[in-house]
């Protein structure tokens, strides 16, 4: 079995990287880090090892980036500063001021782990892997938002067309502001190579005419829990095909994708997720699906 690669967004999940929310959050100011009134540190952090459990239960092996105090809060959010290929990483560059640092946490514990860097995005450059979607093994989708701009597409794009990937930009809308979180990633969550959850209104008209012509079946998750959770809702991850863990609460986007065919896990996660602006994807950075 190879050690890394991840050109798929929901093959088995068989090794993540993730990172406590025990210190990365304990001293976060919120209204620095935008999260909300529900914010908890420590409910968080009880909250983050119940979905790490899950994640392990699956199969998955859990690699973690080193546990400090060093104030990055949304560092548990390992899904956006990197991107796994099949043939080593992307380190990415954040849109987030706050979050510059993380990137190097990323390529530090890839060099560790033994895990080659592809390439890396440089400024003026910006890309967050909450923005990026593999439709195929050979085609990639990125947001261009708040968080993603075109220089760090093209960047991407030149790192991985050598690789025979085709790298497409869509534009998303500004819906919430700068401040809040946009990405493309907040209005779809593939749920099998050949199903995704949507909320059709906020996605990108080309790319939803992408989806339906790769064949592309769309789940639609129901638009008064999509509002009431800022997105949350439909932030679901896949740890096999049609396999997934969702934040708890949503039963019409649960019961939805239990129609599809898909069995739904759940965990509570109103103080790190709903809080914070992510959910369980974006506390996860595949490192290699199979």
């Amino acid at each position: 079995m190879s050690a890394f690669g991840a050109q798929s967004m929901a093959a088995p999940l068989r090794r993540v990287l993730m990172r406590s929310a025990g210190n990365a959050m304990r001293d976060a100011d919120r209204a620095a880090w935008h999260y909300g009134p529900g914010f908890d540190p420590a409910k968080a952090a009880a909250q983050h090892e119940a979905l790490t459990r899950m994640v392990a239960n699956s199969g998955a092996t859990v690699e973690w980036i080193e546990d400090r105090a060093d104030g990055l809060a949304d560092s548990v959010f390992t899904h956006d500063p990197s991107l796994m290929t099949n043939r080593g990483a992307l380190i990415l560059s954040m849109g987030k001021a706050l979050r510059h640092p993380e990137p190097a946490l990323h390529e530090e514990t890839y060099k560790r782990l033994g895990i080659p860097v592809l390439g890396r995005v440089e400024a003026p450059g910006q890309v967050e892997g909450g923005d990026c979607v593999w439709i195929d093994d050979r085609t990639l989708a990125i947001g261009r938002g708040v968080r993603t701009n075109q220089a760090g597409i093209q960047q991407v794009s030149n790192i991985l067309s050598p690789l025979g990937v085709e790298v497409y930009g869509f534009d998303l809308p500004l819906w919430q502001g700068e401040e809040a979180c946009l990405h493309l990633m907040s209005v779809i969550s593939p749920l099998a190579d050949d199903l995704a959850l949507v909320f059709a209104p906020l996605l990108p008209a080309a790319f939803y005419q992408m989806l339906r012509a790769r064949g592309i079946a769309l789940v639609d998750g129901d638009a008064g829990e999509f509002h009431a959770s800022n997105g949350l809702s439909l932030n679901v991850l896949p740890t096999s095909p049609r396999q997934v863990i969702a934040v708890a609460g949503f039963p019409k986007t649960k019961a939805a994708m239990e129609a599809a065919g898909c069995t739904v896990e759940t965990f509570e996660a109103d103080a790190l997720c709903i809080a914070c602006e992510g959910g369980p994807t974006c506390l996860t950075r595949p490192i290699l699906r199979q």
